[in-house]
């Protein structure tokens, strides 16, 4: 029986699952526009810092004022409506929730969420893509050891590129390289808050107009969100990220084969089994043809002659040699295929793509030539953005995490381009997030052979 004929049922039987969003923001925003669309879910928390913010979002999404009027959750679940609260712990803890989706893109926040989570056994659906790569690794074990599901967020590039990942292998091919597509140009790493709408083109209109965060925003832009994407990718799919950080190689769809292919027979990949970006724009700054900008992809290789004559027999667009060949998803619609996730966890159980190691990490980087007293702004602001590379090469390196750089001191200067380090910051290690972030290093440091 599909998804969509089993979240009938429980609608018809009165059993719904019952959902607590944390955050309601972009994401957020889009999965509350389909959620009252869907039979058989119920949402019946909104947790947000601003609860007088999350209404708004609600109404702007098409929420009647009727619908979010509960004062608790268990009111809420009772008659059908929606409690709007500035309590994640309550509602992580509350009986009445069944899964709880954290959309908050704080590093910090997701951290504690999940292990609340994991405290009340409540399956998550981890949209925070951030917290995830600071100690996603950490937190599934957590997670495993709860006997709850912790998965990727359907719609979110992640975990679609996940699913063309686990489609390729159970059908017997092996996945050369995996990734998305991007608008992308070399100034962008130095891009700042202030240069970001001149970028992506928006007028002064369209940002007064929309739920648009400026430094969110920059932070697809200067290639942070990339990275951390692809090393959610690497440890959710068991691929390695390149050793010096993602090419952003400009690439049309019908071309994934023959670029994203190895070295030795022609391509640009040092190693099969990676992750990379692809840009939809040339160096110059003209649009790539057919680019893949808003989408997904997977190149697979055939394993023998009759497999590739089957590429070829079924019109696959394949490299010259004929044993390279792509699939891909031209879009993603985010928060609204949020939806996907939650149904497969309630229904079937399973996750939409999770982090089984570690993988891949993301450094923060200098942006430009920082001086000792200067004070870090974290993802997408305008000291550093993250570059991605191996999980042991960044422990090898002491690098520190884009997700913890956010208000940290420097104590040394760091000169353009280079990862900054644990000891050219000045930090607490009581807060939860950093003690979470070492621990998950103490305890795959020896995994993953560095000393």
């Amino acid at each position: 029986m599909s998804l969509f004929a089993q979240l009938q049922r429980r609608a018809q039987e009165k059993r719904p699952v019952r959902v607590g969003l944390i955050g309601a923001g972009k994401f957020g925003s889009m999965y509350l526009s389909q959620a009252p669309r869907t039979p058989g879910i119920h949402l019946v928390a909104v947790a947000d810092l601003s609860p007088p913010r999350a209404m708004d979002s609600l109404r702007r999404v098409g929420w009647a004022d009727e619908r979010f009027g509960a004062a608790t959750l268990e009111q809420a679940s009772r008659d059908g409506t929606t409690c709007v609260t500035d309590d994640a712990d309550g509602m992580i803890a509350s009986p009445f929730i069944d899964i709880v989706i954290d959309a908050t893109g704080s590093p910090a926040a997701g951290i504690h969420h999940v292990l609340k989570a994991c405290e009340h056994r409540k399956h998550v659906v981890m949209v925070n893509v951030e917290a995830d790569v600071l100690a996603g690794p950490y937190l599934a074990r957590k997670a495993a050891e709860a006997g709850i599901l912790y998965s990727m967020a359907s719609g979110d590039q992640p975990a679609l590129i996940a699913e063309l990942v686990d489609w390729a292998r159970t059908i017997g091919l092996e996945v050369v390289c995996a990734g998305k597509g991007t608008k992308y140009l070399p100034v962008y790493h130095a891009s700042t808050p202030d240069t970001v709408w001149g970028h992506y083109g928006f007028t002064d209109e369209q940002v007064a107009g929309g739920d648009f965060n400026r430094q969110m925003f920059n932070s697809f832009l200067d290639g942070t969100k990339s990275a951390l994407e692809m090393a959610a990718v690497a440890n959710a799919c068991g691929l390695t990220p390149p050793r010096d950080g993602l090419a952003f190689p400009a690439c049309g769809v019908d071309d994934l084969p023959t670029l994203l292919r190895p070295v030795s027979d022609g391509g640009i990949l040092a190693d099969k089994g990676t992750v990379e970006v692809v840009s939809s724009l040339e160096r110059d700054g003209r649009p790539v043809f057919r680019d893949l900008r808003w989408g997904v992809y997977a190149v697979f290789e055939a394993p023998s002659r009759y497999v590739a004559e089957c590429f070829a027999q079924y019109g696959l667009k394949t490299d010259s040699t004929g044993r390279y060949a792509a699939t891909y998803k031209p879009y993603h619609l985010i928060g609204l295929e949020l939806g996907i996730s939650v149904a497969s966890i309630a229904i079937r159980g399973e996750a939409t793509g999770a982090t089984t190691a570690w993988r891949g990490d993301v450094a923060a980087t200098a942006k430009r030539a920082l001086k000792a007293g200067e004070r870090l702004d974290g993802e997408g602001g305008f000291t550093v953005y993250g570059k991605l590379m191996p999980a042991a090469d960044a422990l090898a390196q002491d690098a520190l995490p884009i997700g913890l750089a956010h208000n940290m001191v420097l104590r040394n200067d760091v000169p353009a381009g280079r990862p900054v380090r644990w000891s050219d910051v000045s930090f607490d290690e009581g807060q939860e997030a950093i003690r979470v972030r070492r621990d998950m290093e103490a305890l795959f440091r020896a995994e993953l052979g560095v000393a």
